[in-house]
């Protein structure tokens, strides 16, 4: 299924002029406050009406449709549940709109929230009232499924205790799934297909895997949190605690990884964690070196660079000083080796289902 948006809406001072589509999986719509991606959301939900827009998914003109014929689950950042009703009538509620019976106790077992029915939303942790709010929305029986920084108000352990039901939720909801965030590590571990957005126009979009490695990217994710996703299969576990993986251009050892061997996995390095070398080195702690092939150099407003790399077809991202770049008289098409810690890659930013 794929969802075609193109939106025009002026608010105040704040124009929003964008288009781009979201097929199967996770489309994260990410840019910083202010951006728009708000106003998108609720413009695809029949929230808002936009001074102009064209909205279809698999050819339905959503844009002319009446909210409640949308079918739009809609998780937002507070849960919104109903407080005076319990986990069961919340869901209960929301299947009223045509959702399968056999489908109730398939959502339930997948968010983990089986044991929780009896409780009311009071008595929950915050990661556990957005598994209900989003089982709530997926009892809907949505043909999209929109989440709006659904993860923005929980702390770090509520936020990793979560992610894993929205990686299941990803390979088994089958709608497909637009999500707001201004995260990138949520961003990296989840999407599929990413547009970027900026002072309410698109800057870059394309699959997670191009545009996280894509050196223009660099001034809108920051420069420290720019990185490539890679895709990778484990292939050992060692006693060390170490584990060997095979990405497209080698293996790597890497620590903190709970995946079992077999298992497809996507990594997140951040480019300032890649070092560059014109030779293969030899007598360094880090281990990790990968042939690559420079495809575009991107030089910032100060004094770093940005390095698009091709690592055996998959994209690298490393950032290294201007002052670098000259030194070692780097230019495009030259061969040179991508060096990445082991410690570098932090286990939070390893996750399954690699697609």
């Amino acid at each position: 299924m794929t969802l075609s948006v193109a939106l025009r809406h002026r608010l105040g001072d704040f124009a929003l002029d964008v288009a781009f589509e979201a097929g199967p999986g996770v489309t994260a719509l990410f840019g910083r406050s202010g951006a728009g991606k708000t106003t998108i959301v609720n413009a695809v939900a029949g929230l808002l009406r936009p001074d102009h827009a064209q909205i279809t998914l698999d050819g339905l003109r959503f844009d002319t449709l009446p909210v409640h014929k949308r079918r739009v689950g809609y998780v937002f950042q507070d849960a919104r549940l109903f407080p005076h009703m319990t986990v069961a009538d919340n869901l209960d509620y929301a299947g009223r709109y045509g959702a399968r019976a056999s489908d109730r106790p398939r959502i339930i077992e997948m968010l983990g929230i089986g044991a929780l029915l009896d409780r009311r939303p009071a008595t929950l942790s915050g990661g556990e009232k957005q598994r209900v709010a989003l089982g709530r929305a997926l009892l809907s029986n949505p043909r999209l499924l929109l989440m709006d920084e659904p993860l923005a108000a929980l702390d770090g352990p509520r936020k990793a205790e979560i992610l894993p039901y929205l990686d299941r939720l990803k390979r088994e909801a089958g709608v497909p799934i637009l999500y707001v965030s201004h995260a990138v590590d949520e961003v990296a571990r989840l999407a599929d297909h990413m547009v970027l957005l900026a002072g309410g126009r698109v800057a870059r979009q394309g699959p997670i895997f191009d545009v996280m490695a894509d050196p223009a990217a660099v001034p809108l994710l920051g420069v420290r949190e720019a990185g490539a996703v890679l895709r990778a299969r484990v292939e050992a576990h060692g006693e060390d605690g170490l584990s060997t993986l095979q990405l497209a251009a080698g293996r790597v050892q890497l620590m903190g990884v709970q995946a079992p061997v077999g298992a497809a996995v996507r990594l997140r390095v951040l480019a300032q964690d890649v070092l560059l070398s014109l030779s293969r080195p030899e007598g360094l702690s880090a281990q990790n070196i990968l042939p690559v092939t420079i495809t575009a150099i991107r030089a910032g407003d100060g004094p770093g660079a940005a390095i698009a790399l091709d690592a055996g077809g998959d994209a690298l991202l490393a950032r290294i000083t201007a002052r670098a770049v000259q030194t070692m008289s780097l230019r495009e098409g030259q061969s040179v080796f991508a060096v990445i810690k082991a410690t570098s890659v932090a286990q939070s930013a390893i996750s399954g289902g690699a697609t």
